[in-house]
């Protein structure tokens, strides 16, 4: 019996995931009769799938029953619990079953206890835009599945590049293993700059001319990422990550704390940074960095709630940029 919950907001990197462990558990032979993605979103359709997760595969190979947008994690019938309990214990070793889900499990329901008895849990949350470290991790790993040869500091301006993009982390790597052809040498910083298209460093710079207190550049910067078509709240999750930053910097200089002690809090991979954030913050009080959150929090719920997007994120872009004046 194998059994897996995939869970978290990057549904590019679960979908990798998925199609990895698809391709491990079906022989293409008989992939067409043993694979079975069915959308969870009902009691009903949860009882479908734990129904063909106990029917023995066609042929050779092992039955894999994916149970897509399920919510069982977050709210579970006595019924449907029922079936679970039932269900898990008796479910043939050829058949792999996942269940994928947006939410994180909550660990109090009786179903997720009881998943977590038998399933492997794994989260796929998109890594925060501040956290350099999981940031370049994330890079090298999938370099490396990809045979991506890059410097070190070639992986560091990818990061900072891309971002948590794992969508355009692959594209990107794609491009740079054609660009790269057979050569042994690694890629370096030059050759990734001259093709990678860097969302997330234009976002830092709207960043810094936001806190600059230079609203033309902000408007100039933020109008050239919609112009790329670049999705609303991910220019206000970049925006987010390094304002949270900031006012943690500045929070703990206040404090008198050490560079080694913010880069140990901040999880900093280079504690270096430390000093380059100091600079970015010299000029930024510490009352108007708290000031930005709850605005970009306000710009987030807005187009949550379907505000048209372009004139939502200029209007708070002002008056941000016009809080740091």
């Amino acid at each position: 019996m194998q059994i897996y919950l995939f869970w978290g907001e990057d549904d590019f990197a679960i979908a990798q995931a998925v199609t990895s462990l698809r391709q491990t558990v079906l022989d293409p032979n008989w992939a067409s009769f043993n694979y079975d993605k069915i959308i969870a979103d009902r009691a009903d359709a949860v009882v479908e799938g734990l129904d063909r997760a106990l029917t023995p595969p066609f042929g050779t190979g092992s039955r894999f029953v994916w149970l897509a947008n399920t919510t069982v994690t977050q709210q579970c019938s006595a019924e449907l619990l029922a079936q679970f309990e039932r269900t898990l214990p008796v479910i043939p070793s050829t058949t792999v079953l996942l269940l994928t889900s947006v939410k994180k499990p909550d660990s109090r329901l009786k179903s997720t206890k009881l998943l977590a008895k038998s399933a492997e849990f794994r989260e796929f949350s998109p890594i925060p835009p501040w956290n350099d470290k999981e940031l370049a991790q994330r890079v090298r790993q999938v370099a490396a599945e990809m045979n991506v040869k890059l410097t070190a500091t070639a992986i560091e301006l990818l990061a900072t590049s891309i971002g948590s993009d794992t969508r355009q982390l692959y594209s990107e790597l794609e491009k740079l293993l054609l660009f790269a052809g057979n050569r042994s040498q690694p890629l370096n910083p030059e050759e990734v700059a001259a093709l990678v298209h860097c969302h997330a460093q234009n976002t830092f710079q709207l960043a810094d001319a936001i806190r600059e207190g230079n609203t033309s550049s902000a408007l100039e910067l933020l109008a050239g990422l919609t112009a790329r078509s670049e999705p609303g709240l991910r220019i206000v999750a970049g925006l987010t990550g390094k304002f949270r930053i900031w006012l943690w910097v500045k929070a703990m200089i206040q404090a008198g704390d050490r560079d080694d002690k913010i880069a140990q809090a901040l999880d900093l991979g280079n504690p270096k940074r430390v000093y380059y954030f100091r600079q970015e913050v010299k000029n930024a009080s510490l009352e108007k960095l708290q000031k930005s959150l709850p605005l970009l929090l306000e710009l987030e719920a807005s187009l949550k709630r379907g505000r048209e997007e372009i004139s939502t994120l200029q209007a708070k872009v002002i008056e941000l940029s016009s809080l740091f004046r």
